[in-house]
């Protein structure tokens, strides 16, 4: 039995996540957080590729063990009528839904949002792909790396004289998981005021395109396309990582101006305060060279504690370039418990990150790591009225797991 959730804001909402990989999982990891009786619906042999995604420890995915944490897991082969069948079923006692199958594949199975809609009327169904349930490449296999290309994220970052650049980490896919457990909420709200549940169209595209910026209206009203900057930007001066004399990084950021300033006198130069330039961001960037060199000569000099201290004292913006295994021990991090220990069922106390945000009444909560394949389909299967006859007999047939 595990431990089923009696706290936080979406207590007594049950989600059914039926996607695979990252964005889909994400989102229904965040309604789970915060109390959502998630199942996760896997294929019963194969399970999600997301337990052979990322390092493993002892044959076992640690980034499964986050991703499905708070999740019953359940074998479904959805693909067979009967497995269909049992679906249906459970959609029927669901508030939500996630799939990120390509388009048309849950119809074909009798499981559009036509079908289990008209049973469970209040249902929401969160539908998560590359490009959309529409369009001309709705039908393409799509993963994030294509859409941080496509977006202009992979065009604005790198060095200026080198090549696009994409991120070594599920970037875009991250991005949708998080817009789709807030689209998931408008769409809860929306029930509150209507009873009915909707279908929802995310596709991975759009969130990250947001995240990028204005280039889309800079190329609509400018016939601008921004390029690419490095570390620097073309808003502000000083902007970017400067090593140490112990060999760490830091980084710096000056978007107010005075911050700028704090920083130009910290590091011995306030006579270009005064120059007609210093008065903007926009301005400074176009003296980036000159800048630079003051602050990384300062810095260079210096180790990463003085560093900091010193900005400290001086009241402007630094950070260190942190490698995960210093999140561990940051002060703030700790204070603050955005890394929290989990009971893991095979290697005990687990760190991994905390929920995303804090909240005053109903604090969201980890109460256990990714389950193993098929760990709870028997408890979650009773629950909508199989007998262990039926169970057994599904079984047989390869359609649960």
């Amino acid at each position: 039995m595990t431990d089923r959730p009696t706290d936080g804001p979406l207590t007594g909402l049950r989600v059914l996540d039926a996607s695979t990989i990252l964005a889909g999982p994400l989102a229904a990891q965040i309604l789970g957080d915060y109390g959502a009786d998630v199942i996760k619906v896997e294929h019963p042999t194969r399970g999600d590729g997301m337990r052979g995604h990322g390092l493993d420890k002892d044959g076992e995915s640690l980034w499964w063990k986050m991703i499905s944490r708070n999740k019953r897991t359940i074998g479904l082969y959805l693909g067979s009528p009967e497995g269909a069948e049992v679906f249906r079923a459970l959609a029927r006692t669901a508030d939500v839904v996630v799939e990120n199958f390509r388009p048309g594949t849950f119809e074909k199975w009798g499981l559009g949002y036509a079908e289990l809609s008209r049973e469970n009327p209040g249902l929401i169904l969160l539908r998560v792909t590359g490009f959309g349930q529409g369009g001309p490449y709705a039908d393409r296999p799509a993963f994030g790396t294509l859409v941080e290309s496509m977006s202009g994220f992979a065009h604005l970052t790198g060095q200026p004289d080198g090549p696009p650049t994409l991120p070594a980490f599920g970037l875009a896919d991250s991005i949708a998981g998080i817009a789709g457990a807030a689209a998931v909420s408008m769409a809860l709200f929306q029930r509150e005021k209507d009873g009915r549940g909707q279908e929802i169209d995310l596709d991975l595209l759009s969130p990250i395109m947001t995240a990028v910026g204005p280039g889309v209206m800079y190329a609509d009203q400018l016939g601008i396309d921004q390029e690419r900057t490095g570390n620097r930007s073309q808003n502000n001066s000083p902007r970017n990582t400067y090593q140490t004399s112990d060999g760490h990084w830091l980084a710096i950021s000056t978007s107010a101006n005075t911050i700028a300033e704090r920083v130009l006198r910290l590091v011995g130069h306030p006579e270009v305060i005064d120059e007609p330039w210093f008065a903007t961001g926009r301005q400074r960037a176009g003296h980036a060279d000159l800048l630079d060199g003051y602050v990384g000569e300062w810095i260079g000099a210096r180790t990463r504690e003085e560093v900091i201290a010193a900005f400290e004292e001086a009241g402007a913006a630094v950070a260190p370039v942190y490698k995960p295994s210093e999140l561990l021990t940051d002060p703030q991090v700790q204070a603050m418990e955005l890394i929290t220990t989990v009971e893991d069922e095979t290697f005990g106390p687990m760190k991994m990150q905390n929920v995303m945000w804090r909240m005053g009444r109903t604090p969201g909560r980890i109460r256990s790591t990714g389950r193993a394949r098929g760990q709870d389909t028997d408890e979650v299967l009773s629950e909508v009225g199989l007998d262990e006859g039926r169970l057994a007999e599904l079984k047989r047939e390869g359609v649960v797991g």
